[in-house]
């Protein structure tokens, strides 16, 4: 998949555009999508998604972002997108006014812009969908969509991780949620009481649920070789230890390499319980040994 930050970066040809942030690309980006690749079909061009980084949200209103860039544009082109325009979403972009939004557009070529229903764009939000025909004729917009009555939008699966319900979060999303980190030196505690943890860190304002967690983590140890793990994942403040920053910790059973400076990519399967003092390092390692028993029943079916 191709990328650009500029619309006049891409080559001077005809195109079919989608618009938004798409933060998490769930199911409601994934049916935008779908229609995006139905109209590249039709009219025999390009599937251009015209996307904002961070999201706009992240700008506006400071809410944690779901995907960072890289995990964006790794989910377009797994779902077969042909380019993507990732504007960088400034205070200064935001605050151009809705005529040089369209101006932007024009220089994609669109046949067909792809939207959905609420859409808007430009200084004070004063461009929609309407404004939209001024750069084509035809522009299809979606109503949001739909699982069991629940409306699908990246506001919601915040709000799921927020209360720990990755399960939640993966119904909406169409997949479990991820987070990509770097391996990165700790104070090596999980090591001294059996239970060694590889310690991540992750981009500032990415969206991590709190607890603990059966997890399958995947790291790329070569070329077309994908190594894969079951373990269980911390993520919090370890107040057993009076920690002072939020850590995000991994534990892969039957592991027992080196992973500093590797890059993993966690996928979330199920809260196990929230965060928890103990009293002393005894009961915390007696309480990990039942977690690690909980996150195999859980993972027992994933391969």
């Amino acid at each position: 998949m191709k990328t650009y930050v500029s619309p006049t970066q891409r080559p001077d040809t005809e195109t079919v555009v989608a618009i938004g942030s798409f933060d998490g690309v769930h199911l409601g980006h994934q049916a935008l999508l779908a229609q995006l690749k139905a109209k590249g079909r039709e009219h025999k061009v390009p599937t251009v998604v015209y996307t904002f980084d961070p999201p706009t949200r992240v700008l506006t209103q400071g809410v944690e972002f779901l995907s960072t860039l890289p995990e964006k544009l790794e989910l377009l082109a797994r779902y077969g997108i042909d380019e993507t325009v990732a504007v960088p979403f400034t205070p200064e972009f935001a605050a151009r006014p809705k005529e040089a939004f369209l101006d932007d557009l024009r220089a994609l070529h669109p046949r067909s812009i792809v939207v959905g229903e609420d859409f808007h764009f430009g200084k004070g939000r004063a461009g929609g969908v309407a404004d939209l025909r001024e750069v084509t004729r035809e522009v299809v917009a979606l109503p949001m969509h739909q699982l069991g009555g629940e409306d699908i939008k990246s506001t919601r699966i915040r709000a799921y991780l927020a209360a720990g319900d990755v399960e939640g979060a993966a119904r909406l999303l169409g997949r479990h949620y991820s987070a990509q980190g770097v391996v990165v030196s700790g104070d090596r505690l999980g090591r001294t009481i059996g239970w060694p943890t590889a310690n991540l860190r992750v981009p500032e304002g990415k969206a991590l649920p709190l607890g603990v967690f059966a997890v399958v983590a995947l790291t790329e140890r070569g070329p077309h070789n994908v190594q894969r793990w079951h373990g269980m994942a911390n993520v919090g403040w370890r107040p057993t230890v009076n920690g002072t920053e939020r850590r995000f910790e991994v534990h892969l059973f039957d592991f027992g390499g080196d992973l500093y400076g590797e890059e993993l990519d966690i996928k979330f399967f199920a809260r196990l319980r929230g965060e928890q003092k103990f009293n002393g390092l005894d009961e915390l390692r007696a309480q990990l040994a039942r977690d690690a028993e909980a996150a195999r029943a859980v993972l027992r079916d994933v391969p």
